[in-house]
Formats: C-alpha cells, sequence, structure tokens
C-alpha cells in the first residue's frame, strides 16, 4: 500500500521520493516512509524503508530539505544532513517529528527531542519546511485540518519551533 509523496527532493545527482508505505502489506496500516532514487526521473531504485512506524507512531506526511549550512547539527560542514520533518501518528492524535540522514537519504536517525512540536490534537498534519533567507531561518507550515487552520512555525535549528502566525479559517 502507497499514498502521498513526501519530502520531494533532489540531492548529490538524485531524486528522492519518500512515500507513506505499508511495509506489510497493500492495505492501510502501519504507515512509514517508502524510499527510491532515480537519476533521471524514469528509473528509480526502491530502498529499505526510510521512517519505519516505531511503536504505536506511525510516519505520515511530510517534507525533507537539505540542511546546507548543518543549522541542526546533525551533521558536519562535510557532511551536512537531510532532514525529514513529518506527521507522528498515534492513537488518533498527531505531531510533529524529525528525522535525519547524513548518508544521502539511504538510513534516517530521530531526532531524541522527538516531538518536535505537540499541540496535542488530531488533524495535524502535512507539514513543509523550507529555508526563509531574508531572515536566515527555517520557516514551517502545517495544517490544522479540523479548524480549517494554517499554522507558521520559525526555527534556527529545526530542532526548536515558534509559532509565528496563523490563517485561517
Amino acid at each position: 500500500w502507497t499514498n502521498d509523496p513526501n519530502g520531494l527532493i533532489y540531492l548529490d545527482g538524485e531524486y528522492h521520493l519518500f512515500y507513506q508505505y505499508n511495509p506489510f502489506g497493500n492495505q492501510w496500516g502501519h504507515m512509514s516512509w517508502g524510499n527510491a532514487v532515480s537519476k533521471d526521473l524514469f528509473a528509480w531504485e526502491h530502498l529499505p524503508v526510510a521512517i519505519p512506524e516505531a511503536g504505536s507512531v506511525m510516519a505520515f506526511s511530510g517534507t525533507a530539505v537539505f540542511d546546507r549550512d548543518n543549522t541542526s547539527g546533525f551533521g558536519t560542514a562535510e557532511v551536512p544532513p537531510l532532514i525529514a520533518v513529518y506527521t507522528g501518528h498515534q492513537a488518533g492524535r498527531e505531531d510533529k517529528r524529525i528525522a535525519y540522514s547524513i548518508d544521502r537519504g539511504r538510513t534516517f536517525t530521530q531526532f531524541g527531542g522527538n516531538p518536535a512540536i505537540d499541540l496535542n490534537v488530531a488533524e495535524f498534519r502535512d507539514p513543509k519546511v523550507f529555508w526563509h533567507t531574508p531572515t536566515k531561518r527555517w520557516i514551517m507550515v502545517v495544517a490544522l485540518a479540523t479548524e480549517k487552520k494554517a499554522l507558521f512555525y520559525s526555527s534556527d535549528d529545526l530542532k526548536s519551533w515558534n509559532k509565528i502566525s496563523e490563517f485561517g479559517p
């Protein structure tokens, strides 16, 4: 079972496609992030699961960014990390989680401070993250679907997030 493409990014000569995936069957459940790479967008190499379901926490929608300047400290100046920001889903609640890779997206390590953002609500999903050059910080836009709102957060290091605004309903 596959769904929602996440973390679409071009890095070091490869297109990366992460996607919601049930590694145990063709029905919904056990949501994890599948992983595939391509050099030309036509031929894809499937890799092992990038972010597996961990305990009761499934990996839902998210994004991936390249932390070129290693603002997170997860990598080094020579080997900056690829960062996944995704929705952790458990028991009807959703939060934001961080995982990082220092091997070009082949394996990911969970951030020890997860969840990075937890509002203790359901339907808190679809984080999109980007670097905002004028303010030299990361910006996250995330949906509160039931409330029909978009929340905006900022971070200097991709780990600590501050709510800066909201839009809607």
